[in-house]
């Protein structure tokens, strides 16, 4: 089997399978590499990161259903198209569309999984968002190989516009250059009554605006909880790569400590079938002295004379 079909099979189980396994089982499989003489294979198995439980979730929905990705770059440039245009009402329908669609695809990911807390439910719904605003992102969900959650503020393109639809079908556009704002609402005041905001009006768009500043305190919130989650998983994964390595020498220093208990063992047993050589060869020294002497008696008796 070549280095690439190696590489191929793991990654595919790797990432597939529950991340509580995946040191383990990266092991193995590095290890199995490198027993079938396929060195660059297995130092790039081993290099293989852990995903969080989060992008767990997303890679095992999009192995399952393939088609995942392209509904999110489908209604990710339909957003993008409706904001060129400014088209408030195709907004608001789009709008609608994405939330329905995130939803749909984060009950569809836990399908089959035990109830999720909510800060994994939002890490995966996020992450969600993130590729329907983004092309490449989406495109890269199709590999079913991602590592870690990601976040998108807003929808599209650093610098886009910001839309309010406001009654009577006018539209505020607000682009962020380099901390400075350009927004175009109500007309200034001299510009004839047809043109001219309402007090209702003027009362909406400041809530509007509001309503825009909790939301992005709010998002701001959720990114530095999501931050905290996602800095937890990698020391979690670090930690788990520590552990499985200290399992291993331990498991090293039980082997080397049975070897030397078993040539102790060895050793002793041998030091003792030698003392019982040792006291057999004396009693047949005793032995052997003990006849000598009686022959030498009986030959000394023999000799005298009568």
């Amino acid at each position: 089997m070549a280095d690439g079909d190696l590489l191929r099979e793991a990654v595919s189980e790797l990432y597939s399978s529950d991340p509580a396994g995946f040191v383990e089982r990266r092991g193995a499989l590095a290890a199995q590499a490198s027993a079938a003489g396929e060195a660059s294979a297995a130092k790039s198995i081993a290099a293989l990161r852990k995903p969080t439980r989060s992008a767990w979730v997303i890679n095992r929905l999009t192995r399952s259903d393939p088609g995942v990705p392209a509904r999110l770059i489908e209604l990710g440039d339909e957003l993008r198209a409706a904001q060129g245009s400014l088209d408030g009402a195709a907004i608001r329908e789009l709008s609608a569309r994405r939330r329905q669609l995130l939803a749909e695809l984060s009950r569809q990911a836990f399908s089959g999984l035990p109830p999720p807390p909510a800060a994994l439910r939002d890490e995966v719904t996020a992450t969600l968002g993130a590729a329907l605003a983004d092309k490449q992102l989406a495109e890269q969900l199709a590999a079913g190989t991602l590592e870690r959650a990601a976040h998108a503020e807003g929808f599209g393109p650093p610098g886009a516009p910001v839309l309010t639809v406001l009654p009577g079908g006018r539209r505020s556009e607000e682009r962020s250059e380099g901390g400075m704002g350009r927004r175009v609402g109500p007309p200034a005041r001299g510009v004839g009554p047809a043109r001219r905001a309402t007090a209702q009006e003027r009362a909406e768009a400041a809530a509007n605006a509001r309503a825009e500043a909790a939301a992005r305190e709010q998002a701001e919130r959720d990114q530095r909880r999501r931050t905290a989650l996602a800095e937890a998983d990698q020391a979690v994964a670090a930690a788990d790569e520590a552990a499985a390595a200290a399992s291993t020498a331990e498991l090293d220093l039980e082997a080397a400590v049975q070897r030397l208990e078993q040539e102790l063992a060895d050793a002793r047993q041998g030091l003792t079938n030698a003392r019982l050589q040792a006291r057999r060869a004396r009693n047949r020294q005793r032995q052997a002295r003990q006849s000598r002497d009686r022959l030498r008696a009986a030959e000394e008796a023999r000799r005298r004379p009568d």
